[in-house]
């Protein structure tokens, strides 16, 4: 199993930096950002600091939006950053939520999505694609390699990740829903002629050491909001008799508003209708032997990677034991088990 750490781009820069450095020193593969341009600062120009300060991590959105860049713009970005630090990149790109609600815009349809995936895969993997009606290539990229890997919820999402998505990045970590979902995209890809095991999973979800379990909580519980928008218009589409598991759904009832000036912080004001059952089961909170039990069941079903957000007071230390203990303890699990 491989391991990301998920960081807002919240000034300063310096201190995002300095995560991400601690991340790769821990063991971490992967450093992750928001990619909301209003709400924090844009990740794109941070990610050329992580790169030139570290020696393997990669870094991405989690995730981005075809709505509030060109295409061409991010496939750009991506190749430029993997030419100057050697194919170290990833893009995780969903329909859209705080970079576009927080701009009184709205989510973009599955079938841009699916357009904006492939655009931007072609060109930041040096290949020559139409955009707007013209066969357009980056003439000085030579041998950038980028996979673009699908945030979805939905049903409809769920299969467009399967038939198109390098792999699929599921905001949650309960093992029914995670069980249900990876069912979904695999039987997608099976249906579109593609090998279902070729997709990547990874379960995105923060990841707090400690043993006050009211604290944790409370400085998880943003988290089930910010999955409540997504099941909110899930909900408001498909209704509640869909097959989208009852454990997803039915929380959200009391759901009142979300504001997104507060999105993915600590202790804001709209998650309180978040029960303590759906925080323990969308996080991972506990000790590290807890965190073990649970990502080894997450292994189980096939998730290839954790990434844990950082959004709470302890990330220094939680990074720590993920790297001392928890890190270790899941790559020779894997190694004996494989």
């Amino acid at each position: 199993m491989e391991f990301g750490a998920v960081l807002q781009t919240h000034p300063p820069a310096s201190r995002t930096l300095a995560l991400a450095k601690l991340a790769e020193q821990h063991g971490f593969d992967y450093a992750w950002t928001f990619d909301s341009h209003l709400l924090w600062q844009e990740p794109y120009v941070i990610y050329s600091q992580i790169l030139n300060e570290t020696h393997r991590i990669k870094v991405g959105p989690m995730v981005t939006n075809p709505a509030t860049r060109d295409w061409t713009v991010t496939a750009s970005i991506f190749a430029t950053l993997n030419e100057m630090y050697g194919n170290r990149t990833i893009c995780g790109i969903g329909r859209g939520d705080s970079a576009v609600r927080a701009t009184n815009g709205a989510p973009t349809t599955l079938k841009t999505l699916r357009e904006s995936i492939h655009v931007i895969r072609e060109l930041a993997n040096s290949r020559p694609v139409e955009y707007n009606g013209a066969t357009v290539q980056f003439p000085w990229s030579r041998g950038s390699e980028l996979e673009v890997w699908v945030a979805a919820y939905g049903p409809l999402a769920l299969k467009l990740t399967g038939e198109v998505g390098d792999g699929f990045i599921l905001q949650l970590a309960d093992l029914d829903i995670a069980e249900w979902m990876i069912g979904v995209v695999r039987k997608a890809a099976e249906n579109a002629g593609r090998d279902p095991m070729s997709i990547k999973f990874c379960v995105a979800a923060p990841m707090y050491i400690g043993d006050d379990w009211e604290h944790m909580r409370e400085q998880c519980r943003w988290f089930g909001g910010m999955v409540g928008n997504h099941v909110a218009d899930i909900v408001s589409k498909y209704g509640t008799d869909s097959s989208v598991p009852t454990a997803l759904t039915d929380y959200i009832k009391a759901r009142e508003g979300y504001d997104y000036n507060e999105h993915g912080q600590a202790g804001n004001t709209h998650a309180a209708f978040v029960p303590d059952e759906i925080v323990d089961r969308f996080c991972l909170l506990g000790t590290a032997e807890q965190h073990i039990e649970k990502l080894k069941a997450l292994k189980e079903l096939g998730v290839d990677q954790f990434a844990g957000y950082l959004q709470h007071d302890n990330k220094e230390e939680t990074l720590r034991v993920y790297g001392e203990t928890v890190i270790p303890t899941l790559r020779d699990h894997i190694t004996a088990t494989a």
